[in-house]
């Protein structure tokens, strides 16, 4: 049993205060409940962020070798951990082993190596005519962080806040705790190997509207940095606005693959429905909306029917499970309700449906599921469903497919498939998305990630994550033109 019942505050793990309550950690492929984990309130958010307050002072002064420091030394412990870490992932959120091992965890290591590679190199200091311009940490950094790809955002957020000389109060999803307590672990052990101050970084569990709301609305929070749904986001601005504190948002999206007349059809609807459900389809940026020319569609309709049925749903441990169940119970039931929901507004399923697979009687699984014959009005293609769900779009032309692809009030990634690579970089750009990938092209976490419209603001990865936690001063009179 895991007994996550103490907090990281200002260099150590202490106990809650009093009144925290403690909540069940279940294991989303038996239902089982296989821990516990305490609930902070109002009074440990104000013993993180005075930690943090107090350590501030010391730390936005380092230089940055010691933030290089202590970065190399958090790599260095997250390397010796990260088999424990995949395990972790897999255990608390029903990801496949191969799937932690092969990119959960590891993803958590590049993050961290973007921000000391993003470090090496940022100009803190340039200078205009006779004025210094100036980056200088923002403060004190509340970060609220998911649990479909929990180290990942972690890392993405707490490496870059460091490297900019801000101190942290973090706040991991309580559905994936497990990872979490690992990675504080390893920054405890890298601070005190680098003497870093006490309360650099600080990590308490609990709930969005007890922890997160606390966190956003105090005053001695500068900054939150938040990746979640669209309406948490909306609510974490909401707190924030009456002090006028920065939010950064990686939000929710409905990421349309719009696929060209002339592109390979077989590739691009194979791996469109693979992306589209890998990790139980729990990606904030999976390319849910297909959209294909009408004179391809009842092929591309065959294919995706094909890939789907190859996709093993079974036990995390398995080698042979290609998925594993949604992480939680309220996500399988708001997976089930989509489906239903599709079929009730008259699209058609071509693979899946609703249900768990055959021979899952128990534990969070859902049918991946396949529908053609849908509309971009329909709620399947409007709301993000967080679940293995494919929503088929026929299109006419390429500008019909463009003005579809931007019917949404998303905006956080884009895929595009066309055997002329100008073509598909022209219809690229009449995207409105954060981020847009080309013929299966491979994320790049040294570009920008983040949303346009209701996926959020603000920007993540390398010297742009390093970026967001900084602000700008101009000392002028300073400088003296050559």
């Amino acid at each position: 049993m895991h007994n996550l019942n103490t907090f990281y505050i200002g260099g150590e793990w202490v106990k809650p205060a009093d009144g925290a309550t403690l909540a069940d950690l279940v294991n989303p492929a038996t239902e089982a409940v296989i821990g516990t984990i305490a609930m902070g309130g109002a009074a440990d958010v104000d013993r993180a962020v005075a930690a943090a307050r107090d350590a501030f002072a010391s730390w936005s002064r380092s230089s940055r070798e010691e933030r290089l420091a202590l970065l190399r030394r958090i790599a260095d412990g997250y390397k010796a951990r990260i088999g424990e870490i995949a395990e972790a992932i897999s255990t608390e959120i029903g990801a496949p082993i191969w799937l932690c091992r092969e990119y959960q965890a590891p993803m958590g290591l590049v993050q961290i190596q973007a921000a000391i590679a993003a470090l090496e190199a940022f100009e803190f200091v340039t200078v205009k005519g006779t004025t210094q311009v100036v980056r200088e940490a923002v403060g004190v950094a509340a970060l609220i962080t998911p649990w479909n790809w929990p180290v990942n955002q972690i890392a993405a957020k707490v490496a870059p806040a460091l490297a900019a000389g801000c101190t942290v109060v973090l706040k991991p999803s309580e559905i994936a705790p497990l990872d979490a307590r690992i990675f504080a672990e390893i920054v405890q052990e890298a601070c005190q190997a680098t003497s870093t101050p006490a309360g650099v970084f600080n990590m308490l569990f609990g709930t969005g509207p007890a922890v997160g709301a606390a966190l956003s609305r105090h005053p001695d929070v500068d900054m939150v940095s938040i990746t979640g749904s669209t309406r948490a986001g909306v609510d974490v601005a909401m707190q924030a606005a009456p002090t006028v504190k920065r939010v950064a948002q990686e939000l929710g999206g409905k990421s349309p693959n719009v696929i060209l007349d002339d592109a390979d059809l077989k590739a691009a609807v194979s791996q469109g429905v693979v992306s589209c459900m890998l990790n139980s389809g729990q990606t904030c940026t999976a390319p849910t909306r297909m959209l294909v020319p009408r004179a391809q569609y009842q092929l591309a309709i065959a294919i995706a029917q094909a890939t789907v049925q190859a996709l093993t749903v079974g036990e995390p441990g398995s080698p042979d499970s290609k998925l594993g169940p949604s992480s939680n119970r309220a996500q399988y039931e708001r997976v089930q309700r989509m489906i239903e929901a599709g079929i009730r507004e008259g699209a058609r399923v071509v693979a899946g449906g609703p249900g768990r697979p055959e021979g899952l009687a128990q534990g969070f699984y859902n049918r991946p599921t396949v529908f053609a014959d849908v509309s971009n009005d329909m709620t399947i293609a409007r709301e993000e469903i967080f679940g293995p769900v494919l929503s088929m779009i026929p299109y006419d032309d390429e500008a019909e497919a463009i003005r579809i692809a931007n019917d949404t009030p998303y905006g956080l990634a884009a895929y595009v498939w066309s055997g002329d690579p100008a073509r598909a970089r022209r219809v690229a750009g009449e995207l409105r998305a954060g981020s847009v990938q080309i013929n299966g092209a491979k994320m790049d976490f040294s570009a920008p990630f983040g949303g346009y419209k209701t996926s959020g603001n603000g920007r993540e990865f390398g010297a742009y994550g390093l970026a967001e936690f900084l602000e700008y001063k101009s000392v002028a009179g300073c400088a003296v033109v050559a």
